[in-house]
């Protein structure tokens, strides 16, 4: 058995839509479940989810804290089966992914972790700047040149959240995914499930891409926009940073900042100077990247202060 689990937040449009395309679903050998767990929203989805409950074998939760983590780890505590399977509510599946994992989980019997295919479902034509980019990290989908089989350890970020599964009993022996970081809000450091997924192959657990499971992102108008593609750069270097906190600091950020930010500079003025537009905003994108990484470095330092403060009774005693 499978169990599909997948967090929502006020997108009770496109989850309406989403679960549409859940009804078309070819079940697994084994059966599935699906279990949505809203994360306060204020629109309709309690409605949506409702519209639903009978058309297919959902089992539909809340967790007001707010954060896709702390919503997912509250899911995971009702997943059955063998293969915990994770998706967005604004991720559409081929009608054959539940049961094209399923063979993959069986055929790669060495392997904890899946990913399958992700390609865009651009709500509008993309501008032709877009491709100047990498769209992996922008939009959540994967790279073309990914292929079949087992990944090697460094490829295992290549997986991501819409389109992944992991055996049960990875979560049964206690592991949670991290709640300080991925989407809470409007500012957060990204990397919901490639935290847990990195932390996994460090302890041993192997992964594979299943070429054959695909879904398709829902991109949206607005995403298709150089401001939001650049704060998106933002929240992915206060990612990268939270994934590898030993990196040495001075003056409160990392030390590597001081050696890459001059260069990116120079290499942005000289894009410039040759009339090369998209170089130039490439420059702008790994130019926000090195500057969440500096945000994301003294955040760390509050919390740490913070943790490192007495409370109780005690505490207000000394003050």
């Amino acid at each position: 058995m499978l169990t599909v689990l997948l967090a929502t937040r006020n997108r009770s449009g496109i989850l309406r839509s989403v679960l549409e395309s859940y009804c078309l679903l070819q079940s697994p050998l084994n059966g599935w479940k699906l279990v949505v767990v809203d994360n306060g929203s204020t629109d309709d989805t309690p409605g949506v989810l409702a519209s639903f409950r009978n058309r297919l074998p959902l089992t539909s939760l809340s967790e007001p804290t707010l954060g896709k983590n702390c919503a997912l780890n509250t899911g995971l505590e009702f997943v059955d089966g063998d293969l915990a399977v994770f998706a967005d509510d604004d991720a559409f599946p081929n009608p054959d992914w539940l049961v094209r994992l399923e063979e993959a989980a069986e055929k790669y019997s060495a392997c904890s972790m899946f990913g399958g295919k992700i390609v865009p479902r651009w709500e509008a034509p993309p501008p032709p700047w877009i491709g100047w980019l990498e769209l992996g990290p922008i939009f959540t989908v994967t790279p073309p040149t990914l292929r079949e089989g087992e990944l090697p350890s460094e490829m295992v970020p290549n997986i991501y959240g819409p389109n992944m599964a992991i055996r049960a009993d990875v979560f049964r022996s206690g592991i949670r995914f991290d709640t300080s970081i991925g989407p809470r809000g409007s500012s957060y450091p990204m990397g919901s499930e490639t935290e847990l997924l990195v932390r996994l192959s460090r302890q041993g657990h192997r992964a594979c891409h299943v070429q054959s499971a695909i879904v398709e992102h829902f991109v949206r108008k607005e995403q298709m926009d150089k401001t939001w593609v650049l704060q998106r750069a933002i929240r992915l270097g206060r990612g990268r940073f939270r994934m590898s906190p030993h990196v040495k600091l001075w003056m409160g950020v990392p030390r590597h900042l001081f050696r890459d930010i001059p260069r990116e500079l120079s290499s942005m003025a000289l894009a410039a100077l040759s009339f090369r537009e998209d170089a130039v905003f490439l420059s702008r994108w790994r130019l926000n990247i090195l500057r969440g990484k500096a945000v994301e470095a003294r955040t760390m330092t509050r919390e740490q202060r913070a943790a490192a403060l007495p409370t109780g009774p005690d505490a207000r005693e000394q003050h």
